[in-house]
């Protein structure tokens, strides 16, 4: 059986007696009997903070809602906001209150899901401070192995993408942070609660474990599995099926013929995958109410998928089909970067030139170089 670092906690007793700790967490943090990180830290060792990354630490927050700092109601530990309007970072205050922070959020292994940046700055943060940094870790669902998609160019960052990982990097959450604390020379005090029974071929399904939704937008495993690809539609006027019950699995707009566009991929041969005609309406987000037309991502093979190729094929064909009506999201700022380039980590998805076999190829060479660059860092 497989055990997250949270299930190995009684071996590191001594790490965290007698200090006064300070939790990042998420509603995925739980043991393998449920119980919360929250719950067996507090009656152990006892909290002194908690820290909310977005969601909230009990998952009750829309993506993209602002956090404000307030008290958990179970517990009475002050929650301080890691999510908030103006930074996303510990503040003195914070730092102030805690001896040591504790981080314990199921990731899904793709470089736009924003905890591993709440988790990378925390630990910059308690370098800076002096503070001890731990990691309860967690095996990545989509495989320890697999590296897909380019690698994060500089002066493209911001918190959905903040470091130079390829979309799809086979890491666990342990390993990225032992490979920033190197890389960035920010010397932290870092200890990785290890996993114990993880081999790095397996994915999330095989494990025989419940699938705990990591957010409001990934409630099943094949949504996380395709969310390395059909999270670019985030960056488009396309729905990514955000306001319906298959978020990621669902893409369309009521400007395309679902029919021509399953056709169109379909016919492609991409490995793993079949793209059904499908017809919804979102109750939220982009096209909320309307009647929107496109494709139902169906898995067939967890094994044979390439989900971040499988995205640029159909990001490049709805282009083509309907260009007209398709487009790229404005900046969120004013003078900032269109959402798209902060997804890819790069311009070339607005390249009206790009060739999208040639572009496949240099991400296929990007990700062959990050697969090298970080086995030096692997704790399993």
């Amino acid at each position: 059986m497989v055990r997250n670092g949270i299930d190995n906690i009684e071996a590191y007793s001594s790490l965290f007696k007698g200090k006064r700790l300070g939790l990042i967490t998420s509603p995925t943090g739980l043991a393998a009997d449920f119980r919360s990180t929250i719950d067996i830290l507090h009656e152990r060792f006892g909290l002194a903070a908690m820290f909310s990354p977005e969601h909230g630490v009990r998952g009750d927050l829309a993506a993209g809602a602002l956090v404000d700092t307030y008290r958990d109601s179970a517990t009475g530990v002050p929650v301080y906001s890691l999510y908030r309007k103006d930074a996303k970072r510990l503040t003195q205050e914070m730092l102030d209150a805690v001896d040591m922070v504790v981080y314990d959020i199921q990731d899904v292994g793709t470089r736009y899901y924003t905890f591993i940046y709440t988790m990378l700055y925390a630990l910059e943060d308690c370098a800076k401070a002096g503070k001890p940094f731990v990691v309860l870790d967690r095996l990545n669902p989509l495989d320890g192995v697999t590296v897909e998609g380019n690698v994060l160019k500089e002066g493209f960052a911001s918190f959905v993408g903040n470091y130079p990982l390829a979309v799809r990097y086979g890491l666990t959450a342990g390993e990225v942070a032992t490979m920033a604390n190197a890389e960035q020379g920010w010397g932290a005090e870092l200890h990785v609660v290890p996993c114990i029974g993880w081999s790095r071929e397996l994915t999330f399904s095989q494990l025989g474990r419940p699938w705990i939704p990591p957010s409001m937008g990934i409630p099943r495993f094949h949504t996380a599995l395709l969310y390395p690809g059909t999270c670019l539609f985030e960056g488009t006027n396309l729905s990514e099926g955000r306001g319906t019950t298959a978020p990621f699995e669902l893409i369309g707009a009521p400007f395309v013929d679902a029919e021509l566009l399953a056709g169109e991929m379909n016919a492609k041969g991409l490995t793993g995958v079949y793209f059904r005609p499908a017809y919804f309406k979102p109750t939220f987000s982009k096209h909320e109410g309307e009647l929107c037309r496109g494709v139902y991502i169906h898995v067939l093979d967890e094994r044979a998928l390439q989900p971040v190729e499988l995205g640029v094929e159909l990001l490049f064909t709805v282009k083509r089909l309907f260009g007209e009506e398709f487009s790229f999201l404005p900046p969120v700022r004013e003078n900032g970067r269109p959402f798209i380039d902060l997804l890819c980590g790069d311009s070339v998805y607005r390249d009206e030139a790009v060739d999208v076999p040639e572009l496949l190829e240099r991400f296929r060479e990007e990700s062959r170089l990050f697969a090298e660059r970080k086995r030096v860092f692997h704790l399993y």
